[in-house]
C-alpha cells in the first residue's frame, strides 16, 4: 500500500469483495475497484481494466462498506481520556479513594467517570465521598451517564442542595455532564480529532452525534478547521427545538457556516426514560429491591407528542430515548400519533405486543449491541421480574424492523467490531452466550452498522459513494476473536484515505 493518509485512491486492486448484502458475480476471486469523483465506477477482475491514478493494493484483503456509529456523544466521549476511570471499582468506597488521589485539573476539579454501582456492597453517601476527597470538588460519572455522585465542594460549587446519597439522576446529572463537556474549543477539537482518527481506524466513517448541546456550530467550526475524518449527523434536544425550527433548520440540512458537506442536521433527540444501571429505566414491573420504583418517565406522554409533532413537521426525524417496555410503549404511541420517522434509541427491554409495531410504523431500533453483553448480570437480577424481552435483536431483525448498531461512547467503546460481535455472538471473554436467541446473523450484523442500516444495507457496486474499509479478515466468517479482533488497513470516505493501517 504505497498510498498514504489524505490521499485519493483511484483504484484498490487485489481486494475480495464481502458484506452484508453482495449483489456482484466475484465470489472471492480478487477484483479492482475503480474510483472517480468519490464514487465506485466499476469493478472488474484483477488486472482486466488499467489502472490509472492513485493504486491502493489490497494484496488479497477484504473490502467492505464504511461503518457507521449511530449514536455516540462526542464531547463525552472525547473528553474521556481527561477524567479518572472508574470502572474496576468494587465499592463505593474503592471508588472514592480512586478519587481521592486522581489529578486535579486546571478548573481545580476531579472529575471520573464509568463507575457500576447496581452491584456494589455499599451504597454511594456524601459522607463517604467527604471523608477522602475534602475541599477539592469532586465529580463521579456513572457508565451511563444517568447518574452523578458528588462531594459537598463539588455541590457548592455548582449551586445544588445536596442529599445524603450525594447523588444526582436524570436530568440534573445531565446538566452537571453539561456543565463538564463546556471547555474551550482549542482544548475540545483537538481531542475530537483524535477520537475521530482512533474512529477511523477501526473503519467508522460517520457517526451520530447526540451530545446535549447546540451541536451545529461546534461541528461548523471544526469543518471550518479543516476536519475532514468522518460525516456526522448531530442531534438537536427539546431545549433547543424552538431555536432549530426559528432557523429552518432541517434533518439532511449541511451545517450552516461549515465548508464541507460532511456535517449534516440529524434528529430531534428525546430521553423519555432513565436507565437500567441507575434503575430508572420505566418499566411495567417493579424492581426486585422495591416494590414501588418502576423507574419513571422522564418526559410526560402528552409533552412528548407535542414535541415530535413540531419537530415533524418542522422536517426533523426524531429519536427517541426509550429502554424500559413502558417508555418503549409510549414511544411508539408518539410515533403512532404524529406520523413522525425516525428511531427509538437503546429498546433494551421491549414487550412482546411492542416489537412487530417498530416495523409497522416504520420505526427504526437505533441498538448497542454491546450493553447487552455489560448489562447481562444486571439484567439478570434487577430486572428478572419484567415479563417483556430484554435486548431484542433477533425479534425486532425478523420482524423486518431496520437495526442501526452503535455504542452510545462513553457508554460503550466506539468499537464497531465489540457491538457486530456482541450481536452475533452475544457473549464475550469466553462466557456462554447470554439469550442466545436473540443473536443475528453476521450479515445482519454488518448491514447494522452501515449508514442505512440492516433494511437498507450499503453495497459495493457502481455508483455506490466509496465509502469503504479495507479488512485484513473475511467479517463475514470470522469468530467472535476474529471480529473484536478485526484489523482495518484502510479506511475511504469518497475514496480519500482517512487511515492507513
Amino acid at each position: 500500500m504505497s498510498l498514504g493518509k489524505s490521499e485519493h485512491v483511484s483504484v484498490i486492486a487485489n481486494a475480495r469483495l464481502s458484506g452484508a448484502e453482495r449483489v456482484d458475480p466475484f465470489g472471492s476471486e480478487l477484483v479492482d475497484v475503480h474510483i472517480a469523483h468519490g464514487f465506485i465506477v466499476d469493478i472488474a477482475p484483477a488486472g482486466a481494466i488499467a489502472r490509472r491514478g492513485g493504486v491502493l493494493d489490497a494484496q488479497g484483503a477484504w473490502l467492505i462498506p464504511g461503518l457507521w456509529d449511530h449514536h455516540v456523544h462526542v464531547m463525552q466521549w472525547a473528553l474521556e481520556s481527561t477524567r479518572q476511570p472508574l470502572g474496576h471499582a468494587t465499592s463505593a468506597a474503592q471508588a472514592a479513594e480512586i478519587m481521592s488521589t486522581a489529578p486535579i485539573r486546571d478548573d481545580g476539579r476531579r472529575v471520573g467517570s464509568g463507575f457500576r454501582d447496581a452491584f456494589w456492597p455499599d451504597e454511594p453517601s456524601l459522607e463517604t465521598l467527604d471523608a477522602v476527597t475534602g475541599m477539592v470538588p469532586t465529580y463521579l460519572i456513572n457508565a451511563d451517564v444517568h447518574s452523578v455522585w458528588l462531594n459537598w465542594a463539588a455541590w457548592r460549587r455548582e449551586g445544588f442542595e445536596p442529599d445524603e446519597s450525594g447523588m444526582l439522576r436524570e436530568e440534573p446529572a445531565f446538566e452537571i455532564s453539561r456543565r463538564l463537556n463546556a471547555v474551550p474549543a482549542d482544548v475540545s477539537d483537538p481531542l475530537v480529532s483524535r477520537m475521530a482518527a482512533e474512529a477511523a481506524s477501526k473503519g467508522i466513517v460517520g457517526l451520530v452525534d447526540l451530545d446535549m448541546a447546540w451541536n451545529e456550530e461546534a461541528w461548523a467550526r471544526r469543518m471550518a478547521r479543516g476536519f475532514d475524518t468522518l460525516r456526522v449527523e448531530f442531534g438537536i434536544y427539546p431545549h433547543d427545538l424552538d431555536r432549530a425550527i426559528s432557523e429552518g433548520l432541517q434533518t439532511g440540512d449541511d451545517a450552516r457556516g461549515s465548508n464541507s458537506h460532511l456535517a449534516r442536521v440529524g434528529p430531534m433527540k428525546v430521553i423519555t426514560d432513565g436507565s437500567l444501571g441507575t434503575r430508572t429505566a420505566a418499566c411495567s414491573h417493579a424492581y426486585p429491591d422495591d416494590e414501588h420504583n418502576h423507574g419513571l418517565l422522564t418526559i410526560d406522554p402528552e409533552t412528548l407528542v407535542d414535541l415530535m409533532t413540531r419537530a415533524t413537521v418542522s422536517g426533523l426525524a426524531c429519536a427517541i430515548h426509550a429502554i424500559g417496555d413502558v417508555a418503549n410503549s409510549h414511544a411508539l404511541d408518539a410515533f403512532a400519533t404524529t406520523g413522525a420517522w425516525g428511531t427509538i434509541e437503546h429498546a433494551q427491554l421491549v414487550s412482546h405486543a411492542d416489537i412487530p409495531r417498530f416495523a409497522r410504523l416504520g420505526i427504526g431500533a437505533s441498538v448497542q449491541p454491546e450493553h447487552a453483553i455489560d448489562d447481562r448480570d444486571l439484567a439478570d437480577t434487577i430486572w428478572q421480574t419484567q415479563t417483556a424481552q430484554p435486548y431484542p435483536l433477533r425479534a425486532l431483525a425478523d420482524g423486518g424492523v431496520n437495526l442501526l448498531f452503535g455504542s452510545d461512547a462513553p457508554v460503550s467503546p466506539l468499537d464497531p467490531w465489540a457491538g457486530i460481535a456482541a450481536a452475533v455472538f452475544r457473549t464475550r471473554d469466553g462466557r456462554p452466550a447470554w439469550q442466545d436467541h436473540q443473536r443475528v446473523d453476521v450479515r445482519t450484523a454488518l448491514g447494522a452498522s452501515t449508514h442505512g442500516g440492516s433494511a437498507s444495507v450499503a453495497r459495493i457496486e457502481p455508483g455506490a459513494v466509496a465509502d469503504l474499509v479495507l479488512c485484513a479478515h473475511d467479517p463475514s466468517t470470522a469468530d467472535e476473536t476474529g471480529l473484536r479482533s478485526m484489523k482495518v488497513l484502510a479506511t475511504m470516505l469518497e475514496g480519500r484515505l482517512t487511515h492507513r493501517g
